[in-house]
């Protein structure tokens, strides 16, 4: 548990979602939580090789914060546990599972593997293996939203940049030098740290001066807001209202989510080092079983309704193995194809 910190408070009661968007997140964050799980078990039968990063018990925070962005104008910045970021973007199934084979129908093409997806038509500007890499990406994206808005003349909603990263970034230069630059030129970006407590096996406590990572938004003058990560709707409110006041020219936005991973740092990772007490502290707090427990309470939704969605979901990632067993693998003559922009 955190010592010197309890999860926010969030009124569940003031929250109005309709039965669709509310089966739109129980939806996404199945299907994250499935294909992560089928992820191992192909990891572990020898389908998949290198590093592979789960997402298990952090799903509210990609469920939540992606699907209040807009598909055709926003733009999503991942790290190296950029699956299910892929799979909440709108990346099909199939081509993520691709990806992790290393076949050419991957979204990566076969040359990113598990830390590397990438996908031009869902905006997914990519996964990156070092800590903080993505950050600078993100911010140049959400600087050349404003750029053709303010400079273009582009008479459209500036589009909104979603930039995650974990509590070990934020330790990193690239951190604050690049949200002194969003604050001083507004940029439309938020900036979303999923704090899961562990940077690989560091606690977050004993690595950093100041634990409470969204007190440090003041420090540039942008709102910071922390945030239960196990509770979908309460990263969505947060999302929707950040997405609103980037879109609005306001600048840029600190959500930090606390959340956690139910698996170790990596599926290489005998995951020794955290307490059984712990690991149950926040199993209990399952983000998926929370939003099941809303829906059916809400009359939004039948228990009977879920199971089917449930059903559905392990038919499509069944299908996404199939799909990238069956798969080719590139071809050795394209060794070098995509390290160089193609016409």
């Amino acid at each position: 548990m955190y010592p010197e910190r309890t999860l926010p408070e969030f009124n569940t009661a003031s929250v109005k979602i309709t039965k669709e968007e509310g089966l739109i997140l129980y939806e996404d964050m199945v299907l994250g939580r499935l294909f992560e799980d089928k992820c191992a078990e192909m990891y572990y039968r020898g389908k998949m090789f290198g590093f592979v990063h789960l997402y298990n018990g952090q799903e509210a925070v990609s469920t939540g914060m992606i699907k209040a962005l807009h598909p055709d104008k926003d733009y999503v910045c991942s790290t190296y546990r950029d699956h299910v970021h892929a799979l909440s973007c709108g990346v099909p199934p199939r081509e993520v599972m691709a990806e992790l084979f290393g076949k050419e129908t991957g979204c990566s093409k076969g040359r990113g593997g598990s830390m590397h997806m990438f996908s031009a038509e869902h905006h997914l500007l990519g996964g990156y293996a070092f800590v903080a890499e993505g950050i600078p990406v993100a911010t140049g994206a959400a600087f050349q939203s404003k750029y053709k808005k303010k400079v273009m003349g582009d008479e459209g909603d500036e589009g909104v940049t979603v930039c995650f990263f974990g509590d070990g970034a934020t330790n990193n230069g690239q951190f604050f030098e690049c949200l002194n630059m969003a604050a001083l030129w507004q940029l439309p970006i938020i900036y979303v740290v999923e704090n899961n407590k562990w940077a690989i096996g560091m606690a977050h406590e004993r690595a950093t001066s100041q634990p409470e990572i969204f007190k440090k938004a003041s420090v540039f003058g942008m709102p910071g807001y922390e945030v239960d990560g196990m509770n979908v709707l309460a990263v969505h409110s947060y999302a929707r209202e950040a997405i609103a006041r980037a879109r609005a020219g306001e600048g840029p936005t600190l959500i930090e989510a606390l959340t956690y991973r139910f698996r170790g740092h990596s599926l290489a990772d005998p995951d020794e080092l955290r307490s059984r007490e712990e690991k149950e502290f926040w199993a209990s707090r399952d983000p998926i079983a929370k939003l099941a427990a809303y829906l059916t309470e809400q009359n939004l939704a039948a228990r009977e309704e879920l199971k089917e969605i449930e059903d559905k979901i392990k038919a499509t990632v069944e299908d996404a193995v199939q799909f990238a067993e069956s798969s080719p693998e590139p071809e050795p003559s394209e060794l070098y194809r995509y390290v160089f922009a193609e016409d």
